[in-house]
């Protein structure tokens, strides 16, 4: 059986858990420079540079890992999310992209194999994929409306290179997240297309859109539903929501996700919306009634926390779905269904 098979077969027994967040979890830790730096000799401080832990820390992460599928997690997603060479360069550290990459992987995969062994159920690593700090359909220049700090080609080759070292640490998916560019996304598909040709063996993708107002768009402009039509041919493992608001503004979203997608749906909201200072206020009880919400109403078949969300929250999200059916696969007719910022199903 594939880890696409196993996945699927989990899913249609259970509603499935993910993880929380990373960031806020490394936080807690009051790491100083030194910790982060460790002995690479980088000229540039890294300090914020969660990622880097693997390399110079990883009993952080390890230890964050731990907790969370202590806490009842299936899936473990990689502490990778900046681990690109985009983003690395701003640390001086672009040439570690693959190390980091595939360190945090198989310190993902150990645990993973580890909680496994001891039940029988089956845990796995999705590699986390960031949308980088660059967008393909954006301008950063409002005198300059058709200039790109990037390009198409290259944003390929950057998400590629970083997929491979996941692949090579032992990541069973990949989970492109937090995509608030769908062309970047589809550079992303395009990457795992490539990396799964020089393999020679399905490298499954899970997307999680991420939503920049409560009208439900991204910050490319496009609806939950256009961006559906515009990665469905993706074939992707799951598709869903992640990070920028609460369980509770998600709501109508997640509702007109499940009624189109003919794949499971993984959503993993913040824990609610920051207080003055920043800080998540929303108790792990709270974002449990409220997900759970979700699952009675059939609409979810992967649930987990983002921003803010802890071990807690986690435990207490499983803890509420346990025992609860997950949402069933619907069977849309076939139609042509296109977008643009807007969806376009083509009438027969």
């Amino acid at each position: 059986m594939t880890k696409r098979e196993q996945f699927l077969a989990a899913c249609a027994e259970r509603i499935l858990i993910t993880d929380g967040a990373f960031g806020t979890e490394i936080q807690n830790w009051k790491l100083a420079e030194a910790d982060y730096a460790g002995s690479l000799g980088l000229g540039h401080d890294q300090k914020g540079n969660n990622d880097i832990l693997a390399l110079t820390k990883p009993e952080v992460p390890e230890a964050i890992h731990r907790a969370y599928f202590e806490a009842g997690a299936d899936i473990a997603e990689t502490n990778t999310f900046s681990a690109n060479r985009i983003s690395q360069a701003d640390y001086g550290a672009a040439h570690l992209v693959r190390e980091i990459n595939v360190e945090s992987a198989k310190l993902a995969r150990r645990l993973a194999d580890e909680f496994e062994a001891k039940d029988g159920r089956p845990r796995f690593v999705a590699g986390a994929i960031g949308p980088t700090n660059k967008t393909l359909s954006l301008s950063p220049d409002v005198e300059d409306p058709g200039y790109r700090e990037i390009d198409w080609d290259t944003l390929v080759d950057v998400y590629a290179e970083q997929m491979n070292s996941l692949v090579e640490g032992g990541a069973d998916f990949i989970l492109i997240e937090t995509i608030f560019d769908t062309l970047n996304a589809k550079a992303g598909i395009m990457a795992a297309k490539q990396v799964e040709k020089a393999l020679g063996r399905e490298v499954p993708v899970m997307l999680s859109m991420t939503l920049t107002d409560l009208s439900g768009r991204n910050l490319s402009g496009h609806t939950v539903e256009a961006f559906w039509h515009a990665v469905r041919h993706a074939k992707p493992l799951t598709i869903g929501l992640n990070c920028s608001f609460g369980a509770t503004q998600l709501r109508p979203h997640v509702k007109t996700l499940a009624e189109i997608a003919d794949c499971p749906i993984m959503v993993y909201p913040n824990a609610g919306l920051p207080n003055e200072l920043g800080a998540y206020d929303e108790r792990p009880d709270q974002t449990a009634g409220f997900v759970h919400e979700w699952a009675e109403a059939g609409q979810v078949n992967v649930l987990g926390g983002c921003c803010g969300s802890t071990p807690a929250h986690i435990k207490a999200i499983a803890d509420s779905v346990r025992g609860v059916a997950p949402r069933v696969l619907p069977n849309p007719p076939v139609a042509t269904r296109l977008a643009g910022l807007e969806p376009f199903t083509l009438a027969a």
